[in-house]
């Protein structure tokens, strides 16, 4: 054998041991990582008696039962907060992306006067903790009578400033020129919006989309402050009355299906469109 072949071989060697220990390492952070969802699903197919009867967490069980679920939809109003909550994302999605389009548009491809100042006192207002605006949307939806509504839990949520400074920057990326002769032409600055630019920008306004929804799925701060009627609440916050009025605090296994159920549209929502989400992202923070 000559020294050639014994380089190679110890390369071989070395590249095999990193990739046993990269792989051993990822699988462990995976347990660690999913043990949560596990514990969380195992807990909800355990009867009220059994759960309650380990004085040691079981890892297993023998007696699965999914009388849990059933019981998340009869014996509380899990229909509701889901439908509730489906309104809510569609209807704050839809306007907020209407919105983002408009403004990323304007500020990528219009001029006016003190573009450039009011795009970076618009960018200041990430600086501002969500505490304080939180405080501020509050009074505001109160004077105006807004409580306990559908349009008082939508408005604050219907803009996002860094939703539209990523679509600006996914816009700056189309070719200015492509624009002008699209003005020579005599297309109107909408027609080029949706015509050229939104089909172009498809895969950040996808990414955009599933962030958003996620947001709204997962709210909690905003819809528990600005609604005490159980009419109106989400899933998220609805988990609170379930615990409070529903199952109770010890029926621990019932509170996890719906748990279970609750997270199901989104870790479905994930699992499909993942990779449009990173490539999304990754995009947006491309220039050239």
């Amino acid at each position: 054998m000559n020294d050639y072949d014994q380089i190679s071989r110890k390369a071989r060697t070395a590249r095999r041991i990193r990739l046993t220990f990269t792989y051993a390492l990822l699988a462990f952070w995976a347990v660690i990582v999913l043990f949560p969802f596990y514990w969380m699903i195992l807990s909800s197919i355990k009867s009220y008696g059994s759960y309650n009867a380990e004085f040691t967490p079981k890892f297993f069980t023998t007696s699965p039962t999914l009388q849990n679920y059933k019981d998340a939809f009869t014996q509380v109003s899990l229909g509701r907060y889901f439908l509730n909550t489906f309104l809510f994302t569609v209807i704050t999605t839809a306007l907020m992306l209407a919105v983002i389009i408009f403004a990323a548009f304007a500020f990528s491809r219009l001029e006016f006067r003190g573009k450039n100042l009011v795009f970076t006192l618009f960018l200041s207002l990430m600086m501002i903790p969500s505490e304080l605006v939180i405080i501020t949307n509050f009074v505001t939806i109160t004077n105006w009578g807004l409580r306990n509504t559908f349009t008082g839990l939508i408005l604050p949520s219907v803009t996002s400033v860094f939703y539209i400074y990523l679509l600006k920057e996914n816009f700056e990326q189309i070719p200015n020129d492509l624009y002008k002769a699209a003005k020579v032409d005599g297309t109107s600055d909408l027609k080029y919006l949706f015509k050229v630019m939104v089909p172009i920008c498809s895969p950040t306004i996808v990414t955009v989309v599933i962030l958003k929804v996620i947001e709204c799925w997962n709210a909690y701060v905003w819809p528990r402050l600005i609604t005490d009627d159980p009419n109106y609440f989400l899933v998220s916050n609805g988990i609170s009355e379930i615990r409070e009025n529903g199952f109770g605090r010890e029926n621990i296994p019932a509170m996890m299906a719906a748990v279970v159920v609750i997270s199901i549209p989104l870790i479905i929502l994930f699992l499909i469109f993942h990779k449009k989400i990173m490539a999304g992202v990754s995009r947006g923070g491309t220039k050239g």
